[in-house]
């Protein structure tokens, strides 16, 4: 069985294997998802000039509700639906995904769908 830091060290492996590929610009931006074990973290990135245009995660203070118990899919659903209308009111129509080395599946494919559905285009 793999241990923690081989696991690691393989989702940084696929992470620049698709960073390779993936690269925002001002046109057409990054939205990089990071997950840890509890929260989740989403940024729009323009790689051109090195900047954060967007960062929203599920410890932003627009999320974040004392003592509300909810479902990790459910925190990244709503982290996708607020990085979209953040971008979409700094006029950023269309990103690029980067799905950060994590498999399209559970809570990043929850980030992207939301995001899409609330009228990001990737």
């Amino acid at each position: 069985m793999a241990t923690v830091q081989e696991k690691r060290e393989a989702r940084l492996r696929r992470h620049r294997r698709v960073r390779r590929v993936v690269r925002g610009t001002a046109e057409r931006p990054r939205l990089c998802v990071f997950k840890s074990a509890r929260h989740i973290y989403a940024q729009i990135i323009n790689d051109d000039e090195g900047r954060t245009l967007v960062a929203v995660s599920t410890l932003s203070k627009d999320l974040v509700r004392p003592g509300a118990r909810v479902k990790k899919t459910e925190a990244a659903k709503a982290v996708g639906t607020l990085v979209a209308e953040k971008a979409l009111a700094g006029g950023i129509q269309r990103v690029v995904f980067d799905r950060g080395g994590y498999p399209f599946h559970g809570r990043v494919k929850a980030v992207a769908t939301a995001a899409r559905d609330r009228g990001l285009q990737f």
